[in-house]
């Protein structure tokens, strides 16, 4: 995405002094126009970087009134979280006269880039977006707001970018599944998290590091990876269950680390919870479907998605002014099941 302010045809039709049928037809090729004419518009349109507004055009062509569009960007949707995430934005911009149009990063930062261009070629009204995990740059949100075009943060928030967010209070989640853990009886409690360049990866761990010190034990260093999905999870349990000092405890960043180490655990003949004791964050639908089923702080997906979609529509009707940053946080829970004592 350039950084400039977009034009319309009719911007460009003034500038040239021809008719805004006129540069329709060059854009599109037509041979009822010259071709010095058509290649001076078409170059003109270059340079001051036209995008055609692809939602209207369409539009125009069913004959049909023109509808509200946000642009969503979604990490993983095979992810339950944010799949309930979608749902809850959905349900409320449903209700509120609006439809998405949804793409996912699949986690990485040039799709993510690709996708805010698409989205901004397609005049949405505006962004909802969870960044990508290697998302360190954030020029193309940023570009985003200098042209108007208001941007709501939910689960990942880009603290370099002033812009309205919804997130799950991860500090307190974690730190009330560690106590948890600490007040069955467990003192070696190992820690699987995210990029700690990630807001959530450093509340979740800050949470885990506050409970153990709370209670007078230290973080040790050798029970801490970084390790956010089910794969690596049973791929590094077996070493870490291989130390001296074995845990006799895990907090996962998600669900699905929960249950790759619960799985890992139990292929070793460990007794789960009677040997290790294993806590989730997330409460989707896995965490019900394992044996046994999963202890883990629930984030309540659809209110946040609700959330998210209330902000960026209530600044887009003007309840809220653009440039205000709204900063909300949705309580998590500790649901207690058969992985913990």
């Amino acid at each position: 995405m350039v950084d400039t302010p977009s034009i319309t045809m009719k911007d460009i039709a003034r500038d040239l002094g021809v008719s805004v049928a006129t540069v329709s037809r060059a854009l599109k090729d037509s041979p009822r126009i010259s071709v010095e004419k058509r290649e001076e518009i078409k170059r003109y349109a270059r340079e001051h970087y036209f995008s055609p507004n692809i939602i209207a055009e369409s539009l125009r062509k069913s004959k049909v009134q023109p509808i509200k569009i946000i642009g969503v960007i979604i990490p993983q949707l095979s992810h339950f979280y944010f799949s309930s995430i979608l749902s809850g934005i959905e349900e409320e911009a449903s209700a509120r006269g609006y439809r998405l149009m949804v793409a996912q990063s699949r986690e990485n930062y040039e799709d993510e880039v690709k996708i805010c261009q698409a989205f901004s070629e397609s005049k949405v009204c505006g962004i909802i977006v969870s960044q990508a995990k290697n998302t360190t740059k954030y020029d193309h949100f940023q570009r985003l707001l200098k042209h108007g075009v208001p941007v709501v943060f939910y689960d990942r928030i880009c603290t370099g970018v002033n812009a309205s967010r919804v997130v799950v209070d991860d500090y307190m989640g974690a730190y009330a599944a560690v106590t948890h853990l600490i007040d069955t009886g467990c003192r070696h409690i190992a820690f699987y998290g995210t990029t700690l360049t990630m807001e959530i990866g450093k509340n979740r761990y800050n949470g885990y590091r506050d409970a153990l010190l709370k209670h007078g034990m230290r973080p040790d260093d050798l029970l801490i990876r970084n390790c956010d999905n089910r794969a690596d999870a049973e791929a590094i349990t077996p070493d870490i269950m291989s130390l001296a000092t074995p845990p006799d405890a895990f907090f996962a960043v998600n669900d699905d680390t929960a249950i790759g180490i619960l799985y890992s655990c139990k292929r070793m003949g460990y007794r789960v919870p009677e040997d290790i004791s294993i806590c989730g964050f997330t409460n989707g639908e896995r965490a019900v479907a394992c044996e046994p089923m999963l202890t883990t702080v629930e984030q309540r997906g659809t209110q946040v998605g609700e959330e998210a979609a209330n902000i960026l529509i209530d600044q887009v009707e003007g309840a809220l002014p653009k440039d205000r940053v709204e900063k909300r946080v949705v309580r998590t829970r500790l649901i207690i099941r058969g992985t913990t004592k």
